[in-house]
């Protein structure tokens, strides 16, 4: 924040200045036109024959003098700016970095095996955005095979979230029917905010739709009685405003946008949930996690180059520092077996076992030869 701070206050003099060269421009500028409105009247009192007066070439020459004077003014002062501009480029490059070699891995990608992971889980946040196109077209330059990506039921989430905020209920509601059962047997709100929200389309109707409304109450909020009947009777309330219109009333917060985006949320998050699968993609948790992880290896490197020591990785596979990263994306990138107290490498990795406990396949493989 304070190198933005830094920037920001360099930008702060560039827009002063401007301003401050606007006005005086304007003035100037004001003052040339008046001297030469004054010139053409002076000029304009004789003939197309009469020769210049020496009183209307001293106004001439006065004339060209001050705006040759004014506009040499404008000129300087449109020079310094440019001095003003370049210290913001200077702030930039002296509060922000713009080589990240040393925070990177440079061997991280020349193996196959790790380009085909990366080119997998790109696929998969194309799928997950919708973006099918995009994902086929990548499949089929990389060369992957296509039965290797397994789209997820993500894509199909992604775009019932989508509708939702484009005010179309008819995929969720088809959705969350599907899974009334599931959704009842997790305590999910979702499938009566989806409800609330098609009842209040129905109400922005006016007058002539309260029947409509009354009979979709009858048939969908029943089910909702014991959960949310306060909620219920709040939007049976709202019948009563329906000829001033729902916008002129104290239910106006129900059609509100933030009403929308917060049940296409509850609808991600619930369906993910249901469903097991992530809310967020691989990638962009990956993404996420290096610009938190950025600054501080930025830090570390500079304080490395500060004790002439090169590079910050060292030869495990593993961050140099300890990342705190949002709970949601928390993982535990190092395993420790609890039997062996070793952690596990490539060539040890972690086994689960049926029971559903995690130990090192060599502690497995003891385990298996007998006695330890």
């Amino acid at each position: 924040m304070e190198s933005c701070a830094a920037v920001e206050k360099e930008v702060e003099k560039v827009i002063n200045k401007f301003s401050a060269i606007n006005d005086h421009s304007q003035r100037i500028i004001g003052d040339v036109i008046s001297f030469i409105e004054k010139l053409r009247s002076s000029i304009a009192e004789g003939t197309p024959d009469d020769k210049l007066t020496p009183g209307q070439v001293e106004v001439l020459n006065d004339a060209l003098s001050k705006v040759k004077d004014k506009l040499h003014r404008l000129t300087t002062e449109h020079r310094d700016l440019h001095g003003t501009v370049s210290k913001v480029g200077k702030a930039i490059d002296r509060n922000f970095v713009a080589d990240f070699t040393a925070t990177s891995r440079t061997d991280a990608f020349q193996s196959e095996r790790n380009v085909v992971l990366l080119n997998k889980i790109m696929a998969q946040h194309f799928y997950r955005q919708g973006m099918d196109d995009v994902a086929d077209t990548l499949i089929k330059e990389s060369g992957l095979p296509a039965e290797d990506i397994v789209p997820e039921p993500y894509a199909e989430l992604h775009r019932i979230w989508e509708a939702i905020q484009n005010g179309d209920l008819s995929p969720a509601l088809e959705w969350a029917t599907r899974y009334s059962e599931e959704l009842d047997a997790r305590n999910s709100s979702l499938e009566f905010k989806l409800h609330r929200l098609a009842f209040m389309q129905i109400l922005n109707g006016g007058v002539h739709v309260q029947t409509e409304a009354i009979c979709y109450a009858r048939t969908h909020f029943a089910k909702f009685v014991r959960r949310f009947e306060k909620d219920i009777q709040i939007l049976m309330g709202t019948l009563i405003y329906l000829p001033i219109g729902i916008h002129n009333s104290p239910y106006k917060y129900l059609t509100a946008p933030e009403m929308w985006i917060e049940t296409a949320d509850v609808f991600l998050k619930d369906a993910c949930q249901l469903l097991g699968i992530n809310k967020d993609s691989p990638l962009s948790v990956i993404v996420n996690a290096g610009c938190t992880a950025l600054p501080a290896l930025l830090n570390l490197k500079q304080v490395m180059m500060s004790r002439q020591v090169t590079g910050i990785w060292n030869g495990r596979d593993e961050l140099p520092i300890e990342i705190d990263l949002e709970p949601e994306n928390r993982f535990h990138s190092i395993f420790a077996c609890p039997i062996l107290r070793q952690q596990s490498s490539e060539d040890n990795p972690p086994m689960k076992l049926l029971c559903g406990h995690v130990i090192s396949r060599d502690a497995l493989n003891k385990l298996s030869n007998g006695p330890m």
